[in-house]
């Protein structure tokens, strides 16, 4: 592929009558499938999201939660679902504190599963298909099952002694207690049967009737904190997605509880620089992002938390003379490390995966069971592998962050939405924690400002500025570690040093996420998008 970017090393994918990007092709043929029998542009992200669980659970599944974000073509309105769970209404921080913590695996880990409700909701409003049909990819491959990836057999090699000493999961994900290797088959029939529940009788089924009652008695059998009582009382919500305009273009994200406003805050403030002066991956346009997003996750730090029980100042965060303010605290040639929040005006697993359709609609969801195979439990004969999600939690009683039985945790997900004068652009995320706001905004720059194909912007170098020091006790100090991968120049990656970052080299292909992304051409309405090298994604249209 001639580029003047350089090789993407796939070519872009381009389709008229349905997009599907994701992390795993099966996953994003399951999208396809689902619109060629008559599914839109929900129908097919529900579909996907269902699969996506089957065949990379390490990332995601029903007992997850996630975000939800939806540009519908007929209105030209973006809209959001939050179908994040909170904590357990048992979950105080003195039953942690008196236990050392918050454990990283096990029941006590595990956050009320939010998911399956927010599918549920997106699928009432703007669905065109009958459940059962939504659902019939993922039960097939639950039923039927798929050959285990190489990255796949990896993570299941690195949970092995975790899952052979559960019955339920060493039925799933061992072979008679050792690890499958790649290529053989992995099935899941009994979370088949729980799609085909929820198919059947929806919501009430998954958080009223057996299917809570069992992750319910799972729980409190596993010295748990969650109920069926917790799932009960659970209900996902339509959200209003914040935004702010870069150059021309409305950006959509999250609003908190997700740290979409981070992604925003950044692009605020590189907006105030030329960029394509800069150039493309160059020393200074990336010394420039890294020190915008530290910025913004300064802010994070300080005020994002649960809006239901937190001010959060999102409007002055995103406010132009805001942005204005903080850039003029960045050193274009020096890397900060004392980096305090700044003083708006008050008022590593995950899945993303892209769809779009011929008449416009375009879907991103960010769902996750939070680190690799969540709790490493699965919730007796439901199939169901659960979350840890409790582990984002902060015991410290003066944090907005601060754990509170039914309040929500933050959220690093962020699925990314771009306009141009109501009509729709761009479609873009990717999994990788805190690494998901900056993987985001090289994305959205490189395809906005340097017109990059979505191919060429999911493979191009990537890097990441990494957080805080755990051992850090000094209040704003920031990490200058900033890891590149190889295929930065070495020059590039010289004068980032001299500029104050401590370079770590990841490997040519070695940088973090699984991105995806879909562009609708402005004249054609073609669909055209690009999946991440890095991992087993693809994307599929027709």
């Amino acid at each position: 592929m001639h580029s003047p970017h350089g090789s993407a090393f796939r070519p872009a994918i381009m389709g008229k009558n349905g997009m599907v990007a994701s992390g795993h092709v099966l996953a994003s043929q399951a999208g396809i499938q689902t619109m060629m029998a008559g599914g839109n542009a929900v129908d097919a992200a529900i579909a996907t999201a269902a699969a996506i669980g089957v065949v990379e659970p390490a990332g995601s599944g029903p007992g997850g939660d996630g975000f939800i974000l939806i540009y519908w073509a007929e209105t030209g309105e973006v809209a959001a679902v939050n179908a994040t769970g909170p904590a357990p209404g048992a979950a105080t921080r003195e039953i942690y504190q008196k236990n050392g913590g918050i454990p990283m695996k096990g029941m006590r880990s595990v956050s009320v599963p939010g998911l399956v409700d927010g599918w549920l909701l997106a699928h009432e409003k703007y669905g065109n298909l009958k459940l059962e049909e939504v659902f019939t990819p993922a039960i097939s491959l639950c039923e039927d099952g798929f050959p285990i990836s190489h990255r796949l057999a990896g993570g299941l090699r690195g949970e092995n002694e975790r899952f052979a000493a559960e019955p339920d999961s060493r039925e799933i994900f061992t072979k008679n207690g050792e690890p499958i290797p790649s290529g053989e088959l992995l099935s899941n029939p009994n979370l088949g049967n729980t799609f085909r529940k929820i198919a059947k009788d929806g919501r009430e089924r998954f958080y009223e009737g057996d299917i809570a009652k069992t992750i319910g008695e799972f729980s409190h059998v596993h010295d748990g904190l969650l109920t069926a009582d917790d799932l009960a009382n659970f209900h996902a919500h339509w959200d209003d997605p914040i935004q702010i305009n870069y150059r021309g273009y409305d950006v959509y994200e999250m609003p908190p509880n997700s740290s979409g406003h981070i992604l925003l805050q950044e692009l605020n403030i590189v907006e105030l620089f030329d960029l394509q002066a800069l150039g493309c991956n160059t020393a200074e346009s990336v010394h420039l992002m890294v020190e915008a997003k530290k910025l913004a996750f300064a802010d994070r730090e300080k005020y994002m938390a649960d809006p239901n029980w937190i001010d959060v100042p999102i409007e002055g965060m995103l406010s132009k003379s805001y942005a204005a303010d903080q850039a003029k605290r960045i050193d274009l040639e020096k890397a900060a490390i004392d980096v305090p929040a700044g003083l708006p005006e008050s008022h590593e697993d995950t899945t993303c995966f892209c769809t779009a359709d011929s008449a416009g609609n375009l879907v991103c969801i960010l769902q996750s069971i939070q680190s690799g195979f969540g709790s490493g439990l699965v919730a007796g004969d439901t199939g169901i592998l659960l979350n840890n999600r409790m582990t984002y939690w902060h015991l410290e009683e003066d944090h907005p962050n601060c754990l509170i039985p039914g309040k929500r945790v933050r959220h690093t997900m962020n699925p990314v939405i771009v306009t141009k004068d109501g009509k729709p652009i761009l479609t873009c995320g990717t999994p990788g924690a805190d690494t998901q706001v900056q993987t985001n905004l090289q994305l959205v720059t490189h395809i906005l400002d340097f017109g990059m194909t979505p191919q060429e912007a999911v493979s191009a170098p990537r890097w990441r500025s990494l957080q805080n020091p755990m051992e850090s006790t000094i209040p704003h100090t920031c990490s200058n570690h900033l890891q590149l991968e190889n295929r930065f120049p070495s020059d590039v990656q010289e004068q980032l040093a001299e500029k104050g970052h401590e370079i770590q080299s990841v490997g040519d292909w070695g940088g973090p996420g699984s991105a995806q992304a879909i562009k609708v051409h402005p004249e054609s309405g073609a669909l055209i998008a690009g999946s991440d090298p890095r991992t087993d994604g693809y994307a599929v249209s027709f």
